[in-house]
């Protein structure tokens, strides 16, 4: 049986617009739902939300608030269970028509083959990630063409429902694909969340988000190049597995060797960081996704 909502359309105004319980993790139309029918991004569940949680903090908003993330942690705890998760981590702020982007595309189709590909569900690398996987058991040109067609709206400012409409469209013309999940945060609401991820576990709490996307990643993580909260991402991985048990190292895969060793020398800290202890021989520094993928698929 379906859980009841807590609140949906609103007991008062201060509740209006707060989300409720759920019997399911997100899926894209659930957050993007007015676009399906036409309407502004503005209109949709993910921008009310967003804006609801803007407001001043009652004990009210709080508690829902609370309540909220804590279903999704008990939904996200049954939907991963089983399954072998790979993170991806990398730039929000990677454009559709740079290179760059349909690097982190081919990469998530390559480990979406044969592993679960989890993002923080953001736009970006994220977004990539979460669309090579959902295309990983399509022919190698259905992402080509994707790619060719989310090009044409390379960004989601300034119109977020431009943005959302071409991967709806896009994935609404390919037809069913492969599993993937996004773990985003309304604490970063101004940026969308990643319309190819088959079940996206939202937040309103950003530590909680962070911490559980690391821990999920049982096959390790991938860090493409990216800025302050990759790197935030990547120190907070180490520092798990510096302090794990050897069975619990998941292995951490750096690609671009120098953007980690010069543009942002994360690299060296975490070789460092990483001498003498269990993890020393699961952290690598790599060039190319076929490697990150042959390291990660191991």
């Amino acid at each position: 049986m379906p859980t009841p909502l807590l609140y949906r359309g609103g007991v008062d105004d201060e509740m209006a617009g707060a989300p409720g319980f759920r019997d399911r993790l997100y899926a894209p139309y659930d957050l993007y739902d007015a676009l399906r029918t036409g309407g502004a991004y503005a209109d949709t569940t993910d921008a009310r939300t967003y804006d609801w949680s803007l407001r001043p903090t009652t004990p009210e908003t709080a508690l829902a608030k609370a309540l909220h993330d804590h279903t999704i942690d008990q939904l996200l705890a049954t939907w991963i269970a089983g399954r072998d998760l790979v993170g991806v981590m990398g730039g929000h702020a990677l454009h559709r028509n740079d290179g760059r982007y349909r690097d982190a595309a081919r990469l998530g189709r390559s480990l979406g083959a044969g592993l679960t590909v989890s993002t923080g569900g953001g736009p970006g690398a994220m977004e990539a990630a979460n669309l090579g996987a959902w295309l990983a058991g399509h022919d190698p040109a259905a992402l080509e063409d994707a790619l060719d067609r989310l090009a044409a709206v390379p960004h989601f400012a300034p119109d977020i429902g431009a943005w959302a409409r071409v991967a709806l469209t896009v994935l609404e013309e390919l037809g069913p694909g492969r599993e993937s999940l996004a773990i985003p945060t309304w604490h970063y609401g101004h940026e969308p969340p990643s319309p190819f991820a088959t079940a996206i576990a939202k937040y309103f709490r950003n530590s909680t988000r962070e911490a559980i996307l690391l821990q999920i990643c049982n096959r390790g993580i991938v860090f493409l190049p990216g800025a302050a909260g990759t790197v935030q991402e990547i120190f907070q991985d180490a520092c798990e597995n510096y302090y794990a048990a050897e069975s619990a190292v998941a292995r951490m895969v750096l690609v671009g060797r120098r953007y980690w060793t010069e543009e942002l020398p994360a690299w060296p800290l975490l070789q460092a960081l990483a001498r003498g202890r269990v993890m020393e021989h699961r952290v690598h520094l790599v060039e190319t996704i076929e490697e990150a993928v042959g390291l990660v698929g191991s």
